[in-house]
């Protein structure tokens, strides 16, 4: 007779990346929908051939540890353990986001920014062992530490992404702010920025991933050459990252954000996290296929998404996204379409 031995694993918790080019239908937001059509959507729903989600080394290994197991699915990753012994409340996980489709930077609102590598360094050192310290811009940074939740039609959601931020001067296309309660987006760069009003009501929608998820660098003193939000690159973190998400067992003052108990046993039911990749809203304009000549421009800025059409005509492809441009600033993103 043959002996089997099994591990009981339980989740620990659950990331999902949602993206709302395939989930909303024209204008209408996927929050919105019936739970019925949320339901169909999430299942034909498949991140993987998008975006690439692995443990970066260091919490490989610090998964293996403690008896856990890392598994990548359709909505994004669960993290799932056998409960031999207790997890710190200073347990940190870290999980690097990569592109794997690269057309996912056509109608992602945000990757209009540059995510350039920097090498810095103190240039009044000549030595030959001179540290250089590696940084890329603009990568969020994604942590039940600092998410924010909203409650939309009864269900509580929690989101890795920090509150949408105020407006600021450094705003540029796309930026997503909350002003007088309502979630407007910019539709061109700053100074004198234009915006569209998303909802009156910013919690209406979700928490999306934002320019306040990329946080400021600060490189060590007398070191130049570092951008001015982003992440220090190392043998952790590869350079083709394109978001990091971070997260700790406890959350001091917010609960709802830890993945352990007092006693680090897991929670139940396990906590569930959302990263929101908000859909590019271009303008749509109509172009006579034969001689080029616009003929019909919208009055406004519309979403593109993979479900339902949020024009009155035929709805742009997912592809290039033209900047209308004024010298080296943004007045525009334009969808030509042509009929």
């Amino acid at each position: 007779m043959v002996e089997r031995a099994s591990t009981p694993y339980q989740v620990l918790f659950e990331a999902r990346l949602l993206h709302h080019y395939w989930l909303d239908s024209g204008k209408q937001s996927f929050d919105s929908l019936s739970s019925g059509i949320q339901t169909s959507r999430l299942l034909d729903y498949d991140v993987q051939p998008i975006l690439n989600v692995a443990p970066t080394p260091s919490t490989a290994a610090l998964l293996t540890d403690l008896g856990c197991i890392f598994k990548a699915t359709a909505s994004g990753f669960i993290v799932a353990t056998a409960p031999v012994a207790p997890i710190a409340a200073d347990t940190v996980f870290s999980f690097v986001v990569s592109v794997a489709d690269g057309q996912v930077f056509d109608y992602t609102a945000l990757t209009w920014r540059s995510q350039g590598i920097y090498a810095a360094f103190d240039p009044t050192d000549n030595s030959p062992d001179r540290i250089v310290y590696r940084y890329k811009e603009n990568v969020p940074v994604l942590s039940n530490l600092t998410g924010a939740t909203r409650v939309i039609n009864g269900v509580t959601t929690l989101y890795l992404s920090q509150e949408i931020p105020a407006p600021a001067a450094s705003d540029a296309v796309e930026a997503l702010v909350l002003s007088a309660g309502a979630l407007e987006q910019l539709t061109s760069d700053n100074p004198g920025a234009t915006t569209q009003t998303l909802a009156n009501d910013a919690t209406t929608l979700p928490v999306f991933v934002n320019q306040g998820d990329a946080p400021p660098i600060t490189p060590p003193a007398g070191v130049t050459g570092a951008p001015a939000r982003g992440i220090q690159l190392s043998p952790d973190i590869a350079d083709n990252v394109f978001a990091l998400i971070t997260l700790t067992a406890v959350r001091g003052g917010n609960d709802a954000f830890s993945f352990v108990d007092g006693a680090g046993a897991p929670k139940t039911p396990w906590p569930v996290f959302n990263v929101r990749f908000k859909n590019r809203s271009t303008l749509w304009t109509y172009l006579d296929k034969q001689t080029g000549a616009v003929t019909a421009t919208e009055a406004a800025p519309l979403p593109l998404t993979y479900f339902g059409n949020a024009g009155t005509k035929q709805k742009p492809s997912r592809g290039i996204v033209k900047a209308q441009m004024s010298g080296v600033k943004v007045t525009q993103l334009i969808s030509e379409i042509y009929v």
